[in-house]
């Protein structure tokens, strides 16, 4: 910490944002958001942005948002440790996984899978998912809420030794329930159902810390 201070004494705008980075950090566990379409008009990025907007709101955690689209990652070749020349942005991106307390995957579905680009990320690392909590939220524009896409995405993830939260947030007709900035049509109904959902993946973040 004092290192780091050295460097920016100079400017106390600097040293106080700081400050204040290293005291969230230490009060706040730090949850990463996957926003896992990249298709045109994508919708489930909604629901993406409204957890990002609650977790932050409520002072539950520091937020970072992946999103895929903008990350636009190749198709996958070979795992990210047996590759020679990784680029600098999948090392960035493995890094924030890894760092993550916890995850959550906001995902569409797609003829009762989930997309390429998800399956793109979880096939490219693999002990960055290690014992990760990852809270899952399935999106479709029908009134199953992308629910058949649950267990194939588990079951990858579970391939991968994560750990999976019981609790999940379907949202059916997304494009009804949230507007293009995230912002829910019901804000009560949607934080009651949400303050569970996250409440379960913060549960176990901080299970896995005792655990450590």
């Amino acid at each position: 910490m004092f290192i780091v201070l050295l460097f920016v004494v100079s400017d106390k705008r600097k040293v106080s944002f700081i400050l204040f980075k290293l005291y969230l950090n230490l009060i706040m566990p730090n949850i990463a958001i996957i926003s896992s379409s990249v298709r045109v008009d994508r919708n489930s990025h909604r629901v993406a942005l409204y957890f990002k907007k609650y977790l932050e709101s409520n002072k539950l955690a520091t937020v970072e948002m992946l999103d895929l689209k903008i990350y636009d990652f190749p198709v996958f070749e070979e795992r990210l440790r047996l590759q020679p020349n990784p680029s600098a942005s999948l090392l960035a991106f493995a890094e924030k996984i890894k760092s993550a307390d916890g995850l959550i995957i906001v995902t569409p579905e797609y003829n009762g899978g989930y997309p390429a680009s998800l399956k793109n990320v979880i096939d490219v690392l693999y002990e960055e998912w290690h014992r990760k909590p990852i809270a899952i939220s399935t999106v479709s524009d029908g009134v199953f809420g992308g629910s058949q896409v649950i267990t194939s995405l588990q079951f990858s993830l579970w391939k991968m030794r994560a750990w999976t939260v019981p609790a999940m947030f379907p949202v059916p007709k997304v494009r009804e329930g949230f507007n293009e900035d995230g912002e829910p049509m019901d804000k009560a109904a949607t934080d009651k159902r949400a303050a569970n959902f996250i409440n379960e993946l913060l549960w176990c973040v901080e299970a896995k810390g005792k655990m450590i």
